[in-house]
């Protein structure tokens, strides 16, 4: 959850919610590049920043047995936040999620957010120390690295072996996907002034740090592994919105990501294929290129380059988690190799 930050006018966000999807259209072409002709095409689902209170709370079994319902579906990823930024971070809340999450007949691939850790120093969450709640979160979500969540995990490598049993991936049809746990709060480097810090302490600046480099490992293990495989496309998953549209965003707000953006730049610009990367935080559903050339980001986090073909999806969460996105993997020669639609949860 991003907070001190000045919101802009409300119509920005409202134009947003009028971008429209992207469409694959294409025909498709005999024309496909070697370790690219892949037979046929699956669906996924993500979800962020839900449950959001006790109405959401309730209505979350039902949702998840709509996702399950959904015809074709292979998966589904959770961006991150479990909870609203103004609830009790305690181990039951947290068993509670695990208890829905085991719920799901596909497998669930879940990425943290901060509000489930960084941001449960404040009064009304609890005031914990927020490395005990990440290890709280790890413990619950991640007791066996390299298997997903849900009632039929399916096996994904993982960065257990450096401490990072949430930054996992997998390969399907062509597409390369890894979560990276990144989060608001400027990647958890906001002070904790319930707690008596004003400035961020050794051991949170240290966590951060060593945070943010696995996940600039896990992206250049992506990318390398498309590469190699000459696939279609890389599509990562973050709870942090790096490139939120709806505030004036501040350098003290979001500096700590500037090693993860100029990765995903210097990555993208040296893939052939498409670079997807898929977040929640800002609640608001969104889709741009934000590290385009002329892109207002590019100079924010001081990267030389751009990334044309990185396209970047936000979930809707919080007050507007009125639906789940649901993105399919096209097949070979379609003009894009992601399409996605928001699909509606039943009242």
């Amino acid at each position: 959850m991003h907070i001190s930050r000045t919101p802009v006018v409300a119509a920005v966000a409202a134009a947003l919610l009028a971008i429209p999807a992207v469409a694959a259209a294409a025909a498709p072409t005999s024309d496909v590049p070697p370790g690219q002709g892949k037979d046929g095409h699956f669906s996924f689902a993500v979800i962020g920043d839900v449950p959001y209170g006790d109405a959401q709370v309730a209505a979350f079994p039902r949702w998840v047995d709509q996702i399950d319902a959904t015809p074709g579906l292979a998966f589904t990823i959770h961006v991150g936040d479990i909870k609203n930024g103004s609830s009790q971070c305690t181990d039951e809340y947290f068993d509670m999620v695990r208890t829905q999450f085991d719920r799901f007949t596909m497998p669930l691939l879940y990425t943290p957010g901060d509000n489930e850790w960084t941001d449960c120093h404040r009064t009304n969450n609890g005031t914990y120390n927020p490395l005990e709640r990440l290890a709280a979160v790890r413990r619950t979500f991640f007791p066996t690295p390299g298997q997903t969540l849900s009632a039929d995990p399916m096996t994904v490598d993982s960065q257990a072996a450096q401490g990072f049993p949430e930054n996992v991936s997998l390969r399907r049809q062509g597409v390369e996907l890894a979560t990276l746990h990144v989060v608001g709060s400027n990647n958890g480097l906001l002070p904790w002034p319930e707690l008596g810090f004003s400035s961020p302490t050794p051991e949170q600046a240290a966590e951060e740090r060593a945070r943010m480099d696995a996940a600039v490992a896990q992206v250049r293990k992506a990318f390398a592994s498309a590469r190699q495989r000459h696939d279609r496309a890389v599509a990562l998953f973050t709870q942090a919105d790096m490139f939120d549209p709806t505030y004036e965003v501040t350098w003290a707000d979001d500096s700590a990501f500037q090693p993860l953006v100029r990765e995903l730049v210097a990555q993208s610009r040296d893939f052939d294929g498409e670079v997807y990367l898929f977040n929640g935080d800002s609640h608001v559903y969104n889709a741009d290129h934000p590290l385009a050339a002329g892109s207002k980001w590019l100079d924010f986090y001081g990267v030389e380059g751009s990334a044309p073909n990185l396209t970047r999806v936000t979930v809707d969460g919080s007050s507007n988690n009125k639906d789940f996105l649901k993105v399919s993997v096209t097949r070979p020669g379609a003009e894009h190799v992601l399409s996605w639609e928001r699909i509606p949860y039943a009242s």
